[in-house]
């Protein structure tokens, strides 16, 4: 019961964050990219600070937790391969790719003056790298999700 329950409660969590991305690459950096700079960098640096609070992080950190505990049943015997793909492509593809890619954006965005004069042309290479990275963490999570449910479904 544990090991169909397990890459169900990953899938879920897997594909809740998926949503957050998808939220994010489809309507939250469009509509960050109408205001003006120091507007928009003002507003994502809130939006930065909040993520890493207890909601979102509790979804983020704990599919990683239960990602590798997948990987663990699996290397037992109790995951089967869909599982274990779907957990590896959350642990490397969102979870990796937000601490090498997303992350170090965010800290760079952090130190910036939104009133500075480097700020416009800052905020425009960061919206792009943050949301191209962002496509792609988004789109792991979601194949992580649907490996996982194939898993649960066998």
């Amino acid at each position: 019961m544990i090991w169909t329950i397990l890459p169900l409660l990953t899938a879920l969590g897997a594909g809740l964050v998926a949503g957050v991305f998808y939220a994010f690459s489809t309507f939250v950096m469009p509509a960050l990219a109408l205001l003006s700079p120091p507007q928009g960098i003002a507003a994502m640096q809130a939006i930065n600070v909040k993520a890493v609070t207890t909601g979102f992080m509790t979804g983020f950190m704990g599919t990683a937790a239960l990602s590798i505990v997948v990987l663990v049943a699996g290397a037992l015997g109790y995951a089967d391969g869909w599982a274990v793909a779907g957990a590896l492509l959350y642990l490397a593809g969102c979870f990796g790719v937000t601490i090498a890619a997303n992350v170090p954006r965010n800290n760079m965005l952090a130190r910036l003056d939104p009133a500075a004069p480097e700020a416009a042309a800052a905020w425009m290479r960061y919206q792009a790298g943050w949301t191209m990275w962002n496509h792609l963490r988004g789109a792991a999570a979601l194949v992580a999700c649907a490996a996982l449910i194939v898993s649960v479904m066998q």
